[in-house]
């Protein structure tokens, strides 16, 4: 048992994703010292940790149990970071911020009650939540690059992530609290 962590943590895929989960303090560290540059630089190098340890998982055939919990608790460390940090320096308003980080402790609520009462361990993200990430991602990646480059296109491309990130916030919730009422719905049968 032990061995099989160790050899799951050794893959080429999970490394990736522990060095996307040690990128987030220095990533902070950059952004509270307003040093944009180098954090929108971090950012970059986190997403393509990210995109690069699925690609290598699927390629390598190095998909594991680990990986699978591994890689949305990454992806959910660094962006929920990111959107505090920007919400305390007022680049991100604090309403945006108090929605996404509200819908994820639903969901975790919600997914920790079915687990405890169900032992339902599947969570797949639906549609809307897989676009509630990538308007996330795209939301900080123009708020950063907004205060390296300020251009008319930075600052409107910056306003509509955002705007996504609310709307699929608030849709991918009511996705999720629908799908997760759907499986604790008696099948019925006629």
């Amino acid at each position: 048992m032990k061995v099989a962590a160790l050899n799951a943590l050794s893959t080429a895929p999970n490394l990736l994703t522990i060095l996307r989960i040690c990128l987030a303090p220095f990533l902070v560290a950059a952004i509270l010292q307003r040093r944009f540059e180098v954090g929108l630089a971090l950012f970059i190098v986190a997403g393509l940790t990210d995109a690069l340890d699925g690609l290598l998982a699927r390629w390598l055939k190095q998909k594991t149990t680990l990986g699978q919990y591994l890689d949305p608790v990454a992806d959910k460390l660094l962006l929920s970071t990111l959107f505090v940090v920007l919400s305390h320096l007022d680049l991100i308003p604090l309403t945006v911020t108090i929605l996404v980080l509200g819908r994820d402790v639903g969901i975790l609520v919600v997914a920790a009650i079915l687990y405890a009462a169900a032992g339902m361990r599947n969570f797949e993200p639906g549609l809307f939540g897989k676009a509630s990430t990538v308007a996330q991602i795209a939301a900080v990646a123009f708020v950063l690059f907004g205060q390296v480059y300020q251009a008319n296109w930075v600052t409107c491309s910056r306003t509509i992530a955002l705007d996504a990130t609310v709307v699929l916030a608030i849709l991918s919730g009511l996705q999720y609290a629908w799908r997760a009422g759907r499986r604790q719905t008696p099948a019925t049968h006629t």
